[in-house]
């Protein structure tokens, strides 16, 4: 994305400034490479047997009989398309995660109605399986975790830019190794706090994102996962890239036919079908923008300033 303007729905007075001031600087730098590399939405049923025995053999069944279960799940719906099953195994449970593809959508709803079509068809058919619950609590629905930012739910999105050392001396007060160190050093805190961004406020720029456009604005709790790089190149400039692992994000159905979130959607040009993944390179290219902002009003010792000045309590 080459830098645009973003409708944000926010009551932070100085949020909005922020991200025009990273998206202003990373314009005038050249624009931000975004790349989507990942794509699936998942429900996760366990099934339950009389030992660790049963499970074992119920998953090499499921392997056996995905031309089956594949059909019965693509029966309810003409979106929805199972790209695989992965098999977790503990005790005597067996937990499985269904992961599609779910076109504009986000999906949650479609591929609950698959799984249950798909495991109904299991239970018909495998003469192992019995007791099974749909949602086990592995889908990871509305929380972040571990096995998202590895495995992705929603979307897997980059967004990466290299901004010129004097545009940055001269736009946002700090230097490319300053803003390096930061980062590594706020790296070291979010490992110890154990967070699952080791960025400084992704979730800012999404959820105003989502509120703007219409979004399931609970499916931040997934999406707030960010892996920030920050390095600075051999040319003495600030090269910076996020990749959100679990952006949950929809052009097509629910809150985005509303009038002023498919407004908003239109100044994007991301209202409709085949739109959902520039309407994700586009969140990733503000979140990069806020990223930049805010770590260099840190470096720049410029963060309550600011406040001071811009915010609405003043």
């Amino acid at each position: 994305m080459a830098g645009s303007t973003s409708p944000l729905a926010t009551t932070e007075g100085t949020l909005v400034a922020s991200y025009n001031r990273g998206m202003k600087v990373l314009s005038m730098s050249g624009g931000i490479k975004t790349t989507v590399t990942g794509d699936q939405m998942q429900r996760a049923p366990v099934f339950v047997f009389d030992d660790a025995r049963g499970a074992r053999d119920f998953a090499f069944w499921i392997d056996e009989n995905m031309d089956g279960i594949r059909t019965a799940a693509e029966a309810t719906s003409s979106i929805a398309k199972l790209s695989g099953i992965e098999k977790y195994h503990a005790n005597k449970f067996m937990f499985l995660r269904f992961n599609f593809r779910t076109g504009d959508a986000a999906g949650q709803n479609m591929v609950g109605r698959a799984t249950y079509f798909a495991c109904e068809w299991i239970k018909a058919n495998c003469p192992l399986a019995g007791r099974y619950f749909l949602e086990s609590n592995f889908a990871t629905d509305k929380k972040g975790s571990y096995i998202n930012t590895i495995m992705t739910r929603g979307k897997r999105v980059t967004a990466e830019a290299t901004v010129p050392r004097q545009i940055l001396l001269e736009n946002m007060r700090t230097s490319p190794e300053t803003l390096h160190y930061h980062h590594q050093v706020s790296t070291i805190a979010g490992f110890m706090s154990g967070v699952n961004n080791n960025g400084a406020h992704s979730p800012n720029g999404i959820t105003a994102m989502f509120i703007a456009t219409g979004q399931d604005v609970a499916n931040v709790a997934e999406s707030s996962a960010g892996v920030l790089y920050v390095e600075v190149t051999p040319d003495g400039d600030l090269y910076m890239s996020i990749t959100i692992p679990s952006l949950i994000v929809a052009t097509y159905g629910g809150g985005t036919n509303l009038p002023t979130q498919r407004e908003c959607l239109d100044i994007l040009g991301c209202h409709g079908r085949d739109r959902v993944f520039k309407f994700a390179e586009i969140v990733s290219a503000v979140v990069l923008a806020g990223e930049l902002s805010l770590g260099a009003a840190i470096s720049s010792l410029d963060w309550v300033t600011s406040h001071e000045k811009l915010g609405r309590n003043r």
